[in-house]
């Protein structure tokens, strides 16, 4: 064998050697994996973010190579995951497909049964618009502070939409952000609900009466839920349209092969692509600047108001309806489907195991999803006129 081919079969050593911040971002890599894995934090998501993370930070690139000589062409971008991103994330289909596949997974009927829920779940958007705020004064343009406050709305496939439109080169690191938040909902809301709600509030108990919406009314809802959605907020259009088509085909009972395929192969294959692919964008070159600590942190901001101003909400409705709300409820309305759900039920039973709350949570949950997608399309009509 020539000392030349050695050189190359040893090319890998030596490009640690010479980038040691790969080996940082290797270690965040496994953190990513050891929360997924071990801690079961978002696995679906985190798993294939943090193996992603690990192969596009390998020392020759070769999972995403930028530079170079490709065919004859200077500089030329390749390898597998960045033909992932160009063509079905920048392209917006994969976040489109998820959204698809909530809907078909989604059951509004808690919302249905109990439609003061929903605006627990607008309360929750308040998160996105003081990461905005917060943005914006710390220095970033407005484009860029409305992508990194649409992380408040804890829904990562209307995070990477908002970013792609507004601002693609913060795309990676407001993707992460977002989606390493949501795996911390367990870890973010509960003090902040304990904070906010006394004890003699998360003992409220609130039976849950099934009123069994009828079939009719789960079927005109996503339809009433596009139309509307796509006349008020003509941005938001293909969120609202996609998830609602999802919901439909799980609603109407006659194309049930399509809507167990949206569940389950559809989206199982577009998470695999999105989590790995999202992962891959987190090279060192990106991750170790201000810029991106600075979005981790107002990202933390966003999700921690977001959740602040359903409990709020809550509180209000608490005292409204005579102590018949529990406002722990409303920091489900974060649209972490159906973990932040499950976050409300577990503190409610820290102080009584027999109190279940679960269903009513559910309702400000899926419309967290809404809310989100509606803020979105909120910031994506107003942001560029403001610019202009």
């Amino acid at each position: 064998m020539e000392w030349d081919s050695l050189q190359e079969l040893f090319q890998g050593f030596r490009g640690l050697g010479e980038e040691p911040k790969i080996l940082a971002m290797m270690a965040i890599g496994c953190v990513l994996l050891y929360l997924g894995i071990a801690r079961k934090f978002e696995p679906l998501l985190l798993v294939g973010i943090g193996f992603g993370i690990l192969v596009a930070n390998l020392p020759l690139h070769e999972f995403v190579h930028i530079g170079g000589d490709v065919g004859g062409e200077a500089g030329t971008a390749t390898g597998v995951l960045y033909y992932f991103r160009k063509y079905l994330i920048d392209t917006e289909i994969i976040p489109l497909l998820i959204f698809l596949g909530l809907g078909a997974m989604t059951d509004f009927e808690p919302m249905l049964n109990y439609p003061y829920t929903i605006l627990l779940g607008a309360a929750a958007q308040f998160g996105v618009f003081v990461a905005l705020v917060a943005a914006v004064a710390i220095g970033f343009d407005l484009n860029e502070a409305a992508s990194i406050g649409i992380i408040g709305g804890a829904d990562g496939p209307t995070t990477i939409y908002t970013a792609t439109r507004l601002a693609p080169d913060l795309l990676a690191r407001v993707a992460v952000a977002a989606y390493s938040y949501m795996a911390l909902v367990p870890v973010i809301q509960p003090p902040i609900i304990r904070l906010l709600t006394t004890r003699k509030e998360r003992l409220t108990r609130m039976p849950y009466a099934p009123r069994k919406a009828s079939r009719l009314a789960k079927i005109l809802f996503p339809i009433i839920m596009a139309v509307v959605g796509g006349i008020l907020v003509p941005r938001a259009a293909p969120l609202i349209g996609m998830f609602a088509f999802g919901n439909l085909i799980r609603e109407c009972l006659v194309v049930e092969r399509l809507s167990e395929t949206a569940q389950n192969a559809l989206m199982n294959t577009v998470v695999i692509i999105l989590g790995i692919t999202v992962g891959s964008t987190m090279t060192a070159a990106a991750f170790f600047e201000w810029e991106t600590i600075y979005i981790f942190l107002l990202g933390c901001v966003a999700f921690m108001f977001a959740t602040a101003g359903g409990v709020l909400l809550g509180k209000l409705m608490y005292w409204i309806s005579g102590h018949k709300v529990n406002p722990v409820i409303g920091a489900a309305g974060v649209s972490a489907v159906p973990m932040s759900a499950r976050v409300a039920q577990k503190e409610v039973q820290r102080e009584d195991p027999d109190n279940f709350i679960l269903m009513h949570a559910m309702g400000p949950n899926v419309a967290g999803v809404i809310g989100t997608a509606v803020a979105a399309g909120v910031l994506l009509s107003l942001v560029p006129g403001l610019i202009d």
